[in-house]
This record gives C-alpha cells, sequence and structure tokens, in this order.
C-alpha cells in the first residue's frame, strides 16, 4: 500500500505570513485550486497507486477542505463501475498543526520566547495516539494491496508524523530515507500541498513476526515534497488568488475564461 502525507493548500495566514498553528485559517482562492489539481493528479495516477481507501484530515478547516477536493477529484467518473467510492473525509483533533501559544497570528520572526507554544513530546503524543487508533491497524489490513491511504494536515505535525512512522516502520536501511536535512529539526520540506509517497511493505515470514507486529513492516520514501500537479499554475492577478475562498461566489473557472470567450457567451 501506499501512504500519501499532504500539507493543505495555501491558506489566508500563509500569504500574510502568520503564525497559524491552531488558528482556522481558511484556504486562499489558489489553495483551492492547487487542492483541485492535487486531486486530479491522485485520481489519474488510479491504475498505478490504487484507489483510495481512507482518507484523514486535520480537524482545521484549510486541511479537511483540502482533502475534500481530493476526495471529489477521486470519486468514480459516471459508467466507471469498477472503481470503488472514495470514502469520506474523517477528520481528526491529534493531527491538527502544532499550537504556537501567543504567538498565534503574529508575524513569522515576531515569535516570544516564552509563548507557551506546544511541546514536541505533546505533538508525538497526538500522532503516536493516531498511529495506534487509526492508521497502524489499517496499514496492518492493507500492506500488501495495491491501495491509498491519504493523510492531509500540516507541515509541522506531518514532519512529527514522518518521525513516528520510521520509528514504528524503520526502513531497510537508513539510505533508503532521502529526506533527512542535516542540521534542521525538520526531515522533509512540504510546500502547500506538498506531497511525501511512501509505500508499506511487509518483510520476513509470519513466524518472525514480533508480538504487536511493528517490525514486520518496513517504510521506504518515494517522493518527497512533490509537487508536480502544480505545474503551469499560476496565482491569478489583482488580489483575486489570495483572497479568501468563498464557495458563494462563482467558480473559480470563471475567472480564467477569455475575454473573446466572454464575448461570445454573451453573444
Amino acid at each position: 500500500m501506499r501512504l500519501l502525507l499532504v500539507r493543505h493548500g495555501e491558506s489566508v495566514d500563509n500569504v500574510a505570513g502568520l503564525y497559524a498553528g491552531s488558528r482556522d485559517s481558511s484556504l486562499t482562492n489558489h489553495g483551492v485550486l492547487q487542492a483541485k489539481r492535487l486531486g486530479a493528479h491522485i485520481a489519474s495516477r488510479r491504475t498505478t497507486l490504487g484507489p483510495i481507501r481512507h482518507l484523514f484530515a486535520s480537524s482545521l478547516q484549510r486541511a479537511y477542505h483540502t482533502a475534500d477536493a481530493i476526495a471529489e477529484a477521486c470519486q468514480p467518473q459516471n459508467g466507471d463501475s469498477t472503481s470503488l467510492v472514495t470514502p469520506s473525509v474523517i477528520r481528526i483533533d491529534d493531527l491538527r498543526e502544532k499550537d504556537f501559544g501567543l504567538s498565534e497570528g503574529k508575524k513569522f520572526g515576531a515569535k516570544e520566547t516564552d509563548d507557551g507554544s506546544e511541546s514536541p513530546e505533546s505533538m508525538r503524543l497526538r500522532i503516536d495516539r493516531f498511529l495506534d487508533l487509526h492508521l497502524s491497524p489499517i496499514i496492518d489490513r492493507l500492506v500488501a494491496e495495491n491501495a491509498i491511504v491519504v493523510v492531509v494536515a500540516h507541515g509541522i505535525i506531518l514532519n512529527v508524523l514522518l518521525k513516528a512512522l520510521l520509528s514504528w516502520y524503520p526502513p531497510k536501511s537508513p539510505s533508503q530515507f532521502i529526506g533527512e536535512r542535516p542540521g534542521s529539526e525538520y526531515l522533509a520540506p512540504w510546500s502547500n500541498t506538498g506531497v511525501l509517497q511512501a509505500r508499506l511493505e511487509r518483510v520476513g515470514s509470519n513466524a518472525s513476526q514480533t508480538l504487536d507486529g511493528a517490525e514486520t513492516f518496513h517504510i521506504m520514501i518515494e517522493h518527497i515534497n512533490n509537487v508536480d500537479h502544480l505545474q503551469g499554475l499560476k496565482k491569478t492577478r489583482g488580489g483575486i488568488g489570495s483572497s479568501k475562498f468563498d464557495s458563494r461566489q462563482r467558480t473559480m473557472d470563471s475567472f480564467f475564461v477569455s475575454a473573446s470567450k466572454k464575448r461570445k457567451l454573451e453573444d
């Protein structure tokens, strides 16, 4: 099985350059387009990677709206009776971003020293709970299948999740993990809608399994911060792309209709 760890699309606080850990910042119009592009990209690879069997997201809207776009794009098309229906997004509080305490909403670089930010230990406890209650049982069940599990969250907490996965399911050799950056507390970068793709596989015989089964699985990182789906995507001018997305507005496609086409439609 494949595991896709995805960062949410561009948010309003991203554009403003603010610490937005636990703040429920919404996606921008550009962020919605990024999410739709990613969904279409994953759907186009269904034959190779398999269908999405589970889709988890942080309970902050910038993450679960990104996940919703992926789910919508991956639903079977009309007449395609062979594809599985993509499951609904499961929102998980434990996948929320690091809480920056008193620094929430402040400009990058203006973070206070003693602001009550969430500790690494607290984040790891949340992630271990997510693994124990949700992800690990799914890996046990789907590891040998051609299937995808998607987790949509935030850059810092995704790094905590990645570290935990490497601990729970060690690579065959350290060299297989290509994302570690010397001198950085983060193992891998995540751009908006950047994807880390990993493969989980069973190794050894059933007789060699440990009591908890963890050592019988290995993780292999195949792609880090993959943004192939964003090729050619440019932010619209005039502040439209950076504005907060509002589903009540006209569809984003209408912003890209050429003037000549608009005239034809009016005629």
